[in-house]
Parts: C-alpha cells; sequence; structure tokens
C-alpha cells in the first residue's frame, strides 16, 4: 500500500532530484553513461513496454543470487534439500568478501535461513554455501545455473560464481533479469515472499532489505538489487496494481538514489500507461522505446534544489513538485557505504549496497 502524507512526497522530491544523477534529463547526458540499461515488461503477458540498452551487456552483480536462489528453490520442489536442511559453509565460503553474513568455516544455518540472507543481506559467503551444496562445487554450480539460465530464455547471460563478485566471465542484459524475475514469480509463488522480507538477523549480523522501493512506492513488492563498481547500481523489482503487474529493470545506475528515482519513474509510468490505454485516443507507451522518461515541472515550478514549489500540473510526472512543499535534495554524495560493519561496499571485491 503505498505510504501517506509528507514521508512519502519527500520520497518523491528526493527522488526527483536523483533522477538527474542517472543522466535523464536529455539524450546528451545520458550518452555518456556507458554502463545504463533499463527494461519495462508486463509480467502476465510478456509486451514491452519500454526498453532502453535492454540487450546490451552488463555486468549482474547481485542480481546473480535470483539465479543462485531459483536454483535453490528448484532444489527444494526436487526433494533434495528442505527448509529445515543445515548448510555447512567451508573455508572458502567464511573468506568471501562482504556483503556477508559473516560464516566461520562449519558454521551451520538451514535453507530457510539461507534464503533470508540472500534476498535481504546478499550475503556471499552464503551464496558460495548454495553453490557448494548444490552444484559440489561453486564453479560447478556456476555452469549449472548458467545453462538453467539458457532454457530459462536467458539467451546473453553467463554466471561464473554464485554472487556476483566481480569477474570478468559475468554478463547479463536487462532483458535477461526481467524474465528471470519472471520465473521466479511465476514458477515458484510459494518462496516469493521472501523478497519482500524487511529485515534478517542472525548471531551479531543484522541487515535490512536494499530494495528501498519496497513500503515506498504503491505495489511494489520484490525483488533484487545489486551493486560492483564495474557494475553501478542495479535493480530488479516488480508491482503490482489492479491486476496489472510489471517488471522494471534498471542497470548501472551511478548512485542508489538515482537507481531508486529512475525505477520508481519506470513503475509510475507503466501504470500511467495502462490508464492512458483505456482513455480514447490513448498515446501507447511502446512509442517511448528509445527515449527515458524525464521529468516535467509544471511551468513556473521550481527545479529540483531550489527551495519552494508550486503546483504540478495535471498529467505531469509524478516527481513533479507539489504546492506548498518544500523541495529537498540529495546531499553531498557519500562514498558507497559499509555492508553490515563488515566492509566498502565501493570496493572492487564487494557486491550490493548495505545499509545508509
Amino acid at each position: 500500500m503505498i505510504v501517506a502524507g509528507r514521508s512519502f512526497f519527500r520520497f518523491l522530491v528526493v527522488a526527483a532530484a536523483a533522477l538527474g544523477a542517472l543522466g535523464l534529463a536529455t539524450p546528451a547526458a545520458a550518452q555518456h553513461d556507458d554502463r545504463y540499461a533499463a527494461i519495462v515488461m508486463d509480467a502476465r503477458t510478456n509486451e514491452v513496454l519500454l526498453e532502453d540498452n535492454a540487450d546490451a551487456h552488463r555486468f549482474p552483480a547481485s542480481l546473480t543470487k535470483m539465479m543462485t536462489l531459483y536454483m535453490l528453490f528448484e532444489a527444494i520442489e526436487r526433494g533434495d534439500v528442505t527448509l529445515d536442511t543445515r548448510l555447512v559453509a567451508s573455508r572458502t565460503a567464511s573468506r568471501q568478501p562482504p556483503s556477508r553474513l559473516g560464516l566461520r568455516a562449519g558454521d551451520a544455518i538451514t535453507v530457510d535461513q539461507a534464503i533470508r540472507a540472500l534476498a535481504v543481506q546478499s550475503a556471499n559467503d552464503v551464496a558460495t554455501m548454495v553453490g557448494e551444496r548444490l552444484g559440489g562445487s561453486e564453479a560447478r554450480f556456476a555452469a549449472a545455473m548458467t545453462s538453467r539460465a539458457r532454457e530459462l530464455g536467458l539467451a546473453d547471460t553467463r554466471f561464473a560464481n554464485a554472487s556476483g563478485l566481480p569477474d570478468d566471465r559475468h554478463r547479463t542484459t536487462a532483458r535477461d533479469m526481467a524474465i528471470l524475475s519472471q520465473a521466479l514469480w511465476r514458477d515458484f509463488p510459494q518462496y516469493y515472499h521472501y523478497f519482500q522480507t524487511p529485515t534478517f538477523s542472525w548471531r551479531r549480523s543484522y541487515g535490512r532489505n536494499h530494495n528501498r522501493l519496497l513500503g515506498q512506492i504503491e505495489g511494489v513488492d520484490g525483488i533484487k538489487t545489486g551493486y560492483t563498481r564495474a557494475s553501478g547500481f542495479n535493480l530488479a523489482t516488480m508491482a503490482e496494481r489492479g491486476g496489472r503487474r510489471v517488471i522494471v529493470v534498471v542497470l548501472g545506475g551511478e548512485t542508489s538514489a538515482a537507481r531508486d528515482a529512475q525505477v520508481a519513474h519506470l513503475v509510475e509510468g507503466a501504470f500511467q500507461e495502462y490508464a492512458r490505454r483505456e482513455a480514447p485516443d490513448a498515446v501507447t507507451f511502446a512509442g517511448l522505446q528509445t527515449r527515458r522518461l524525464d521529468v516535467q515541472l509544471a511551468p513556473g515550478a521550481a527545479p529540483a534544489g531550489s527551495v519552494t514549489a508550486t503546483a504540478s500540473r495535471p498529467g505531469a510526472s509524478p516527481y513533479a513538485t507539489y504546492q506548498g512543499m518544500t523541495v529537498e535534495t540529495l546531499g553531498p554524495q557519500r562514498q558507497p557505504y559499509a555492508v553490515i560493519g563488515q566492509g566498502d561496499a565501493g570496493a572492487d571485491n564487494s557486491t550490493d549496497e548495505g545499509e545508509e
């Protein structure tokens, strides 16, 4: 349910300011960001509503763990493991860099705990542990992930490990990540709720779900974030309203805030398009396939970064400024922050974003 009141509008206005960080204002600015890719797809009909570099090769980062979880869910359904099966960490798993749960060699957690650690904390040590258990070794598991991905229709994706930690052999596309998101929702509805888990703790380790659109944007109910220095900030998410379900994937955000703002903007744009289609002489969203959505301010409205705002025009972007509100802009850009107190997410050997 959409968050009501001032806090939600604050989120929208902050999001509006963040859009500029992705170079969304003009095509010329966008050309300088060679990591950006996006797609908006109807989860039920497979209609692509918008695509931008959707088939360009990108690094998946921790979106890789969506495939690790798909493989784990299949193993549960086959009866190879149960939610209560205990997985034991190897020395290799315990040595994985952040983001991690903090397992030591010989530590054991259940499959249920492993799923939560992957979905919420994006734990690299847990990803390696799962890969070793299901594949015999993480390398063999990664090969099996790639093979299964091909069967699911991920034609341009290759996985080099179970976590998404940096490896030049990794590759994916925004389209493939949309297909994978759809497959998780379609094939394992009984487990999809894990992607909505707000927090997870184990011993002294505690983490919040990195998908900050959960509970902030109406209908958003999953699915996964990712970050490495090479990939930029990635997010695959889904939202449902009025029987319509959309998948939005944005790869290569310059900051997590800019990426979140762009994803939120595309979610809102998709549902606005569905509403327009019900009106006479509607202009289809498909006509915007090669364009990025811009923030549209009302004539005379203060741009992001100003002190006050004026009313937005009817039908303008949901990130236009609002009557009588103070515009809150993003503060000075911070360095990528530490992950669960165990490392710097900006380091080359780390994945995902940690906590603010």
